[in-house]
């Protein structure tokens, strides 16, 4: 099968398409031909090893010279072609996705997934739609839902607003009645209206730390601020959820996990809640995503669609030149 391999730590262009054997799946396991894959900014992180501090902290995946999986990829849709022995909940020709998490491997035409981490694809959703959702819309149900607790008449700010998970946190985010104001450049304004937010702060022009206004939540996606101009922004006993953050900038020692570091330690001493984002594949949140899609509460935007033989191109387009929603690989 054609796959998209990495050997060691470096920039998109060290990516190859090349053939490498079909995966047969273990008795947990199901074997998926992939019709679509997304690209995440964890496939970059983990591509060029960036930030340093985090081969350390990981070493379950990341080695000395480079990942210790060679296919990249995590977020997949495709049909089921066959399944382990141990696996009764789908059959050949099932339509389904998930997310690979670290272990990757869906830019290739087949991956093997444990079953427990699969989920039938939304039916109302094609295959590229289906792969935009796990890891980005996961991260957002969860930040939203079980960090923030979001509740009716809260007021709510997404920096980031416009990014994968961004664009799945306004959904979600007016969904559950917060007053929802996000963060973005000039040019997504009109996206984020078209999504349901409320007020939109173009960052190129405002700084939402500054601005005086107050908020119940704030939902970082960016790490481009302080935790204490973060805090600025927020009411007495408010809410900081910080993930991810970060842009390619060849390289990093700590990259957006100082943020997170300084966040662990301050945010112990603050009336205010801080709150690091911390989430896993799991077939509850895949279940959940796929009832919010197919109750129209929740649609995927997707930027650019890339074939598999582009996938250094579709890396390089989200790292380097502010994509927003999200950017899918079809298979």
């Amino acid at each position: 099968m054609k796959a998209i391999v990495q050997e060691a730590y470096g920039p998109p262009e060290q990516l190859r398409l090349t053939e490498v054997p079909e995966p047969e799946p273990a008795a947990n396991e199901v074997l998926v031909a992939v019709r679509a894959a997304a690209v995440n900014a964890a496939d970059w992180h983990i591509m060029r090893g960036d930030p340093k501090l985090a081969r350390l902290a990981s070493p379950a995946y990341f080695g000395r010279s480079g990942p210790k999986r060679k296919i990249r990829g995590r977020d997949f849709a495709g049909e089921v072609m066959a399944v382990g022995e141990e696996v009764t909940r789908f059959r050949p020709g099932d339509d389904v996705y998930g997310d690979l998490g670290f272990t990757d491997g869906a830019f290739a035409e087949f991956a093997c997934a444990p079953a427990g981490l699969v989920e039938r694809k939304p039916a109302n959703l094609s295959y590229e739609q289906a792969a935009a959702m796990p890891l980005a819309a996961g991260t957002a149900l969860v930040g939203l839902r079980d960090a923030v607790r979001v509740r009716p008449g809260q007021r709510l700010l997404i920096n980031g607003a416009s990014g994968g998970v961004g664009t799945f946190a306004v959904q979600l985010g007016k969904k559950y009645g917060a007053e929802v104001t996000a963060v973005c450049r000039t040019r997504n304004v009109e996206l984020m209206t078209s999504l349901g937010a409320d007020h939109v702060v173009d960052y190129t022009a405002q700084d939402f730390t500054r601005a005086g206004q107050r908020y119940d939540a704030v939902f970082d996606l960016v790490g481009n601020h302080s935790l204490t101009a973060l805090r600025r922004a927020l009411v007495p006993d408010g809410t900081v959820v910080l993930s991810g953050g970060g842009v390619s900038d060849g390289g990093s020692l700590v990259g957006p996990m100082g943020l997170i570091l300084k966040a662990q330690f301050f945010g112990r001493f603050v009336r205010q809640r801080v709150v690091i984002l911390s989430t896993e594949p799991s077939l509850e949140v895949l279940a959940d995503l796929r009832e919010l899609a197919e109750a129209g509460d929740l649609a995927p935007v997707i930027d650019r669609t890339y074939p598999l033989e582009e996938v250094p191109a579709a890396i390089r387009y989200l790292e380097t030149e502010h994509a927003r929603a999200k950017v899918v690989v079809k298979i």
